[in-house]
């Protein structure tokens, strides 16, 4: 059995062990050797209390350090100036080069809970450069040479990544990047921390930062997107997060769009994640909703109140009026009904005419026609017309008999160069079809409708022995043509 703690000791290369709060745990005899001190002198205590340096060195050490913590990947510092303390110099301090390799040690819970570093002192070499004396160091100094290049080298894109990462920390939108199957943080920029109520994210694997949404839509598709490679895209999606106050959950809606990282040999490695929080939109939009749904309530009481009152006041007169008036209320109540549960947006033509006449049966109605969306507006004037052409096809035309049937058809036309709904109205199957068209209150209707409201303009023919009402309006006055 080896005894790895006797090896470890004995290593002749320099190495030491820090915890997650940068203080010494272990250290074997080499690097006690290069840094002057003895183990218990060095157990417990942080490195950077030993070896103070606010210089560019201490910098990029301690920036090496937890970067090594925050990713759990290595890093290495491939050359670096710093000074140790030393009582047998003079000044009390040792100035020394070095080259640094970080590894982590990963604890139970799968985070970064130590960082091993193994340490070549190069300062010799650097020395021997510094005078000139290649030829008594076989060939160290281009060596050395070539570990400067290279951290030259490194330091550059580090600052490169700094500013990208500076930038995408400034990015109005939410971003991060995960990696591995547990998809661990190794970025999350100003916008995506303040949204997550600024947790602890670095290195931390998605389920551990955010257990309350563990099987909720949003990790489901990350590992989704880790598994098979394809991006992913959602609008609206509905979250329960924990705020500041941990033990409440509140609700948030995002847009978010995840795109798979694949290293050199196309393997994929994390995740891109890009959001935009649209909770405050939807709780607007929920709000308007409400508001609506209050709104239509309402309106259809009004609607009933009308036509309580309408009895009332009519009991002496013609029962029959009292019927038509009654019915076009309930029309306008039916159409109100249609807008209310398309939120007040665009109703399409077809099913507005189909409500009006599904209780006909298909057998007896016949439509045909493109697909056309129709404002509100629109829409509640036309359900008014369709309700006084079937009215008077119930009284006087093919609707009156069991014989008859109806056709009606649209389309879209160009008229004085713009866009005009055309519609034509054919009865069929009366065997006494009227002669003329009663001048009621239903033709004052489509005449205040049709050319007055919409700005269009209608025909009646009675003449060959079926009733056929051609009418049509600008299409800029009742929609658009549905996408």
């Amino acid at each position: 059995m080896i005894d790895f703690a006797s090896l470890f000791d004995e290593i002749p290369s320099p190495y030491m062990v820090l915890d997650a709060n940068l203080n010494y745990v272990a250290a074997n005899k080499a690097y006690m050797a290069v840094v002057k001190l003895q183990l218990d002198q060095l157990l417990g205590r942080n490195l950077f209390a030993l070896f103070p340096n606010d210089d560019e060195g201490g910098t990029r050490l301690r920036r090496s350090l937890q970067t090594v913590l925050a990713t759990g990947a290595s890093d290495t510092i491939a050359f670096i100036p710093y000074p140790i303390p030393d009582p047998s110099v003079e000044g009390g301090v040792d100035h020394r080069y070095w080259t640094a390799v970080h590894t982590p040690l990963l604890g139970a819970d799968g985070r970064t809970a130590f960082v091993v570093q193994n340490t070549v002192d190069v300062t010799d070499l650097y020395l021997s450069r510094q005078r000139g004396e290649a030829g008594e160091v076989g060939g160290g100094v281009d060596v050395l040479q070539r570990a400067r290049e290279v951290e030259r080298a490194y330091q550059e894109s580090l600052a490169e990544s700094a500013e990208f990462r500076r930038l995408f920390d400034q990015a109005p939108g939410m971003i991060a990047i995960v990696h591995g199957e547990d998809h661990r943080f190794s970025f999350a920029n100003h916008a995506y921390r303040s949204f997550t109520g600024h947790r602890v994210l670095d290195g931390r694997a998605i389920r551990e930062a955010f257990p309350e949404i563990a099987d909720q839509d949003l990790i489901v598709r990350l590992d989704t997107v880790f598994r098979t490679g394809r991006a992913e895209s959602g609008e609206g999606i509905r979250l329960l997060l924990k705020g500041r106050d941990e033990d409440r959950l509140r609700e948030a809606f995002v847009d978010f769009h995840y795109q798979p990282i694949r290293d050199g040999q196309e393997r994929i490695t994390g995740v891109f994640i890009q959001g935009t929080d649209r909770t405050e939109q939807y709780r607007t939009l929920h709000h308007q909703r409400l508001l609506l749904d209050e709104l239509n309530h309402r309106v259809k009481n009004t609607l009933s109140t009308v036509q309580s009152i309408a009895r009332r006041s009519f009991r002496h007169v013609d029962r029959l009026g009292v019927a038509a008036f009654e019915a076009r209320i309930k029309a306008l109540s039916n159409v109100h009904d249609l807008i209310s549960d398309q939120h007040w947006e665009k109703i399409g033509l077809q099913t507005l005419i189909e409500g009006e006449l599904a209780a006909f049966g298909a057998d007896r109605v016949a439509l045909a026609g493109p697909a056309v969306d129709l404002t509100p507006r629109a829409a509640v004037a036309l359900a008014m017309v369709f309700h006084e052409l079937v009215s008077n096809a119930l009284k006087y035309g093919s609707l009156s008999t069991e014989t008859g049937s109806l056709e009606l058809a649209w389309s879209i036309a160009a008229r004085d160069g713009e866009s005009v709904l055309r519609f034509e109205w054919r009865e069929a199957g009366n065997p006494s079809p009227p002669r003329e068209w009663p001048r009621g209150f239903g033709i004052r209707t489509l005449e205040r409708i049709l050319e007055g409201e919409l700005a269009g303009g209608f025909t009646l023919d009675l003449a060959q022995g079926s009733v056929i009402c051609r009418f049509e309006v600008p299409l800029a006055e009742v929609g658009d043509v549905a996408s």
